[in-house]
């Protein structure tokens, strides 16, 4: 048995097709004790019997965690805080799936599948739409008729444990000025001024912004109304569309992973990693417009982190950009959620 005398979380990541879970100390600043990702490719509940065998046999001589940690994507338009999971909670999330139907079903599910391994450990939704809630109006305010506003309609931002992440990683070393680029398979970037979120690039839901593996980002909505129209196109397939079949996979008709992307060579792969590439670097110019100009771009994520051209790229696109400082930091968003459930449990 290994002995552990601080209180013990079980942060839970919570993808479309994945799960990346890790059991950290927390006192204060999280200790990963054990982890790893999963591939989650059913949502039902015997999958999800099947992934909390594994967590324990993984944790195995631990101790039961004291809480346990969620990452949630959309909180929805009545939940902009970090907060324990009670039936209120639960009918919030449920409704906040018409706004993430790639992650809200599956993080719905294994909050209930955790709730019937552990029943008495508390749980704690950590929301990536929290950080942005403070955006001012005229970053959070859709251009369209206000009456749709009051349904929830409006900007929320994402990627908000992961920007969280960056800044406790800066500590006292947080600029005034500071732009977030959190590219991965989902990609999106944050203008951070004073250490809040004042701007970003994903919308409503998490499909906007820059163009990514297999979503669109922004996209005329001319096109949408095109392929409804003169397509015969229906709400899913438009949908599928979107999320699943557009951005680099799309346009490479090869894939959105982009070491695939790099290894291909060929001319439709090349064009679509140039598009990834210019597509951040707008995106990036744009939030440095919200700022007033930028002191420091982090770049963080699989392909910030890991994709050296793609980094090259940037610097490149950007040198018009005076004084800008580029670091590469790594996302611990399962350390953030870690930090949070402590501190609520």
């Amino acid at each position: 048995m290994v002995a552990v005398k601080r209180a013990t979380v079980l942060a839970l990541n919570s993808g479309s097709s994945s799960l990346k879970y890790g059991m950290y100390a927390v006192d204060p600043e999280p200790v990963l004790l054990v982890g790893e990702t999963i591939e989650t490719p059913d949502d039902d509940g015997d999958d999800h019997a099947r992934i909390f065998d594994t967590i324990e046999t993984a944790l195995k001589g631990w101790p039961v965690p004291t809480v346990i940690g969620h990452r949630i994507v959309h909180g929805g338009p009545h939940r902009d805080a970090h907060c324990r999971i009670d039936d209120a909670v639960m009918a919030d999330l449920e409704a906040a799936c018409a706004f993430a139907p790639l992650h809200g079903p599956a993080s719905l599910a294994l909050i209930r599948a955790a709730e019937a391994r552990y029943p008495r450990v508390s749980q704690i939704a950590c929301f990536d739409t929290a950080f942005h809630a403070g955006m001012p109006d005229i970053a959070r305010t859709l251009p369209i008729p206000r009456q749709y506003q009051a349904t929830g309609v409006r900007r929320y931002g994402f990627h908000g444990l992961s920007c969280e992440s960056i800044l406790r990683q800066l500590s006292g070393d947080i600029p005034a000025r500071l732009v977030i680029a959190h590219l991965g398979n989902g990609a999106s970037v944050t203008a951070v001024g004073n250490g809040a979120s004042i701007d970003t690039g994903m919308g409503l839901t998490p499909s906007g912004g820059v163009m990514m593996a297999t979503r669109t980002g922004d996209i005329d909505p001319g096109v949408l109304l095109y392929l409804l129209r003169e397509t015969g196109l229906d709400a899913p397939a438009l949908a599928t569309l979107v999320d699943h079949a557009s951005g680099m996979a799309g346009v490479s008709g090869l894939s959105g992973d982009m070491r695939v992307l790099r290894a291909a060579a060929t001319e439709e792969a090349d064009l679509a990693v140039r598009m990834f590439e210019r597509s951040v670097c707008k995106q990036i110019a744009a939030m440095i417009a919200s700022l007033g100009g930028a002191d420091m771009l982090v770049l963080t994520g699989g392909i910030g982190e890991n994709d050296a051209p793609t980094a090259q790229a940037i610097r490149a696109g950007l040198a018009w950009v005076p004084g800008l400082e580029i670091r590469i930091l790594p996302s611990q968003e399962d350390a953030q959620i870690a930090l949070h459930a402590g501190a609520l449990a």
